[in-house]
């Protein structure tokens, strides 16, 4: 049965801005209070939709969330209209108020952890929203984005959801960011790869010093639980500690994955050669040829990776069967990165182009191509099941980039995230996308 790995990439929200909200990602702290540009970050992130889908790819969209998130404030102690608690926690409370206000959910790599089908005991396509409880802004996504993947994903003869794993620190999950899946077919059983900075209860495993490990041992074990995984079809490995305390705050940003084929920085894992041969046997045992492609440190230090991003690039597999790596702009600025890639690119291996995006209002903010996408296998009666309004086309394409223009402003900055003008603004637009993409009623201000 024909499968394929269908990319969903977050839409950029109205209040795109730089709220430096991340300790531990160098980019979002290096350009915190910078003046952002939503409508050009949204238009940017279209442009990569429109340039895949004209490639052949199947390319779908994922809404982004209403911001400031108003029972958040309320929540924290902030009362009265709308208008008064955005301008009490203005007044009180900035640093809340610039977290309640961050488009943070464009980087739908964390939205949850996808399983497909092939791989479950039940043969559905199992999803799990992420809690990411290390960060308040983005712990407070998962509501949201359970509800806007019901919407997306709502045929249960097919698709599965969970909530969210408790949001303690000992299950600290970060979502799709933290996973890859390996396979010969996508239709075919794979090997589920999940990546962890520490573990919760067990202190032989080493825990980074200078910023935090967002994604926990136990939290990935849980999820592949409550998807249904056999022992056989799943790894799990642990960063190195030390990567992460220079900015490598996801595995994403140090390692990519697709089909049989691992792309990784040499100093991206603990224990990197038992982890390499327990892929490579259990892929072999689904019909599978693991191939790794190690950057040696040498090439490109750690410190090159997370300024260029170069792993948190998505690789493609092409109908040729070679496959197509799309990076950001700064690989392309980062002379050992590009000298790398045209090196990768010259021999043998599967990565046979490098395809070059600008979405420096993404990068600027930390985060990638890979951020920006969520990878989802589906077979055919699957793909005929997900809900055709979030599924892009040209007539999509042109639609969204007019809505864009119609209700995003061209630059927002501190001073901007205390006006109430900005919360009508973006209700406004979101009750618009979700009659364009066909969500229902997904959004708080929906459902009161």
């Amino acid at each position: 049965m024909p499968a394929f790995e269908m990319n969903f990439d977050g839409l950029v929200g109205p209040t795109h801005n730089y709220g430096g909200l991340s300790y531990g990602n160098v980019a979002s702290q290096s350009n915190s209070q910078a003046c952002s540009n939503p409508r050009e970050a949204a238009l940017q992130g279209l442009a990569k939709m429109k340039a895949l889908m004209e490639m052949g790819f199947k390319q779908g969209v994922l809404a982004p969330q209403e911001r400031p998130d108003v029972a958040a404030l309320r929540s924290l102690g902030f009362a009265g209209s709308d208008a008064e608690v955005i301008s009490r926690a203005a007044r009180e409370a900035m640093p809340l108020l610039a977290a309640c206000m961050s488009a943070s959910s464009m980087w739908t790599a964390n939205s949850c952890t996808v399983s497909p089908s092939a791989d479950t005991a039940d043969g559905r396509v199992h999803f799990t929203a992420a809690n990411l409880n290390c960060k308040f802004h983005r712990s407070i996504e998962h509501p949201t984005t359970s509800r806007v993947l019901a919407a997306m994903f709502a045929d249960p003869q097919h698709f599965a959801h969970h909530a969210a794993l408790p949001a303690v620190s000992q299950f600290g999950d970060e979502g799709a960011a933290n996973h890859t899946r390996f396979c010969k077919s996508y239709g075919e059983p794979g090997v589920e790869f999940f990546v962890f900075g520490r573990s919760a209860f067990d202190s032989r495993f080493p825990a980074p010093q200078r910023y935090p490990a967002r994604q926990t041992l136990e939290a990935s074990q849980a999820v592949a639980r409550l998807h249904g995984l056999s022992e056989e079809g799943v790894v799990y490995a642990q960063q190195t500690p030390a990567v992460i305390d220079q900015g490598v705050f996801h595995n994403d940003v140090i390692a990519v994955g697709n089909g049989e084929v691992l792309f990784y920085h040499q100093d991206a894992f603990l224990h990197t050669e038992p982890m390499l041969v327990e892929l490579q046997e259990k892929l072999a045992r689904r019909g599978g040829n693991f191939q790794a492609i190690c950057v040696p440190r040498e090439a490109v230090a750690v410190e090159d990776a997370v300024k260029s991003y170069l792993f948190n690039s998505q690789l493609l597999s092409r109908t040729d069967g070679s496959m197509l790596l799309i990076v950001p702009e700064e690989c392309r600025s980062n002379a050992r990165v590009w000298t790398y890639l045209q090196q990768l690119t010259s021999g043998s291996g599967p990565i046979r182009e490098i395809k070059v995006f600008d979405l420096k209002q993404s990068m600027q903010n930390g985060g990638g191509p890979a951020c920006l996408r969520l990878r989802v296998a589906l077979k055919e009666h699957e793909l005929a099941a997900v809900n055709p309004g979030v599924i892009m086309t040209p007539a999509l394409y042109d639609t969204l980039t007019a809505w864009v223009h119609k209700h995003y402003r061209d630059r927002l900055n501190d001073s901007d995230l205390a006006d109430p003008q900005l919360l009508v603004e973006c209700r406004t637009a979101l009750d618009e996308l979700t009659r364009i993409l066909k969500l229902g009623a997904v959004y708080p201000f929906q459902l009161t």
